[in-house]
């Protein structure tokens, strides 16, 4: 190459670097969006050998799940929520705690179910946090419907952000049943059924379809809805072991629930069953699953009390040892502060070294403060990141779908033969034929629900009553369960 044509070539190298640096530079790309992580999706085998976590309103906040699963809880459900909750939702981000936090947004609420490429979701009223997710939780959606074509359109919002739905057939509050919800839907089995069918069609055969139920006041009435239940597809039947018309002070009828699994499992369809009712504990557990053969335990008022009771040695001197992590949990989550107080003050566990005068100081100061910041007494560092850290640390080290009670099968068989003779029930109008006649006076007691227990569905103040057409005019007997009202109008 001559040095003509080398500075000729030279000034026109010059020429295209001196056009490329006048020209505007291009914005930056927007951030990607984060990917979707991928869902653990349930089968009905996850169902079986665990020890659960009941949905329960209000306590049932996410604090309590994150402590429950970090105690050993197999899975953990959240609060119910009504259908029409969900219809407006749509994902939003927080940037300020990426990665930690994400939204589903409604026009006058947040709505909160477990995330696949998220830590934690949630659902905001304008000054309450009414629930809320963690991915570590197993994510699974809690559902009051009374409707199957509002049941399909909620479940289409969250659905890529799931991986079960469950239908509560068991809540007998008039803010439900009022609405042809919860409990309303166990005499009214064709409404119940459709919407479970509807679930079932509508959602991919990875997402879970489950129920929970209640008794009803005739064993034969109860198995009929339960064949109906178990032909929709469901992959788990949770059963709470009382009637509509029973609370907590009532003992629960887990010696009915042998006969209901017994059925479930000739159905041959794999489905899970779940007792509910009147376990205090892992180690109580144990005992439920031998007398009722069912696969699983649900635990609700004893969760509540202690949440560390999935444990084989829960936590004792509960205002030293939970209550100071659960505030800074609490605080650092941007938990709302009515109902953190609220789940501390239902906390009743063993003391062993904390004097009574201490913890009625500690629960005195709680009754008083109105915020995080007047319980630093309490509490000390605000340290809620190191907390959660811990928690996720245990979860990964034991993974909750590793967290398993085996019965063996000669222990159920002995439990089962010794279930023969009829022995009068306490209370319950009715003979158990489930209780082993060699249990004592004493030993009879382990069968009833504990005394000074919180009810697990806490009143709601200004609960809707029930409309006058559907009150009954003649008073019922004492223990009877009155017909469950279903609207004729579309709600």
């Amino acid at each position: 190459m001559t040095s003509t044509s080398l500075r000729k070539f030279y000034l026109s190298l010059r020429t295209v670097i001196s056009r490329m640096s006048r020209r505007s530079r291009s914005p930056e790309p927007s951030p990607r969006p984060l990917k979707r992580q991928k869902l653990n999706h349930l089968t009905s085998e996850d169902y079986k050998n665990g020890v659960f976590l009941a949905p329960m309103v209000r306590s049932g906040a996410l604090p309590t799940r994150l402590f429950a699963l970090k105690h050993g809880a197999t899975m953990v459900w959240g609060p119910e929520i009504v259908d029409k909750a969900m219809l407006h939702a749509k994902r939003e981000v927080d940037r300020k705690l990426l990665p930690s936090l994400r939204f589903f947004c409604f026009p006058h609420a947040l709505y909160s179910a477990s995330c696949n490429w998220s830590d934690i979701l949630q659902w905001r009223l304008p000054c309450y946090l009414h629930n809320a997710s963690h991915r570590k939780t197993l994510p699974h959606l809690s559902n009051w419907v009374g409707d199957p074509e509002l049941a399909v359109q909620a479940a289409r919002v969250v659905m890529q952000d799931i991986s079960g739905i469950d239908l509560n057939c068991g809540c007998p509050k008039p803010f439900s049943t009022h609405a042809g919800m919860g409990a309303a839907l166990l005499t009214n089995p064709d409404v119940l059924c459709s919407i479970l069918v509807a679930l079932r069609k509508a959602m991919p055969p990875e997402i879970t379809v489950s129920a929970k139920i209640r008794l009803l006041p005739s064993q034969e009435d109860t198995l009929k809805l339960v064949e109906r239940i178990c032909g929709t597809g469901i992959s788990a039947l949770t059963v709470h072991c009382r009637t509509r018309n029973m609370r907590d002070k009532d003992r629960a009828m887990i010696e009915r629930l042998r006969e209901i699994v017994e059925f479930v499992e000739g159905l041959g369809k794999g489905i899970a069953v779940v007792e509910n009712g009147d376990c205090l504990g892992w180690e109580d557990a144990k005992r439920v699953r031998e007398v009722t053969g069912a696969h699983s335990v649900m635990i609700a008022r004893a969760a509540e009390a202690n949440p560390t009771c999935f444990s084989e040695k829960p936590l004792v001197d509960l205002d030293k040892t939970l209550v100071p992590s659960y505030l800074r949990l609490s605080k650092y989550l941007d938990h709302h502060w009515g109902l953190t107080k609220f789940c501390i003050a239902q906390f009743k566990g063993e003391r062993v070294i904390v004097k009574k005068s201490d913890a009625t100081a500690l629960r005195q100061l709680l009754s008083k403060a109105k915020d995080f910041e007047a319980t630093k007494e309490i509490v000390g560092e605000w340290t809620g990141k190191d907390e959660l850290n811990e928690i996720i640390e245990a979860i990964e080290k034991n993974s909750p779908r590793l967290r398993r009670m085996y019965i063996s099968a000669d222990s159920a068989s002995a439990t089962n033969g010794a279930l023969s003779k009829p022995v009068s029930a306490k209370g319950n109008g009715f003979v158990a034929s489930a209780i082993p006649p060699t249990v004592s006076s004493a030993e009879d007691d382990a069968y009833a629900t504990p005394q000074n227990t919180q009810n697990p569905e806490p009143p709601s103040f200004g609960a809707p009553f029930l409309p006058k057409e559907f009150q009954s005019a003649d008073p019922l007997p004492p223990k009877a369960d009155p017909v469950t009202p279903t609207p004729t109008v579309s709600v």
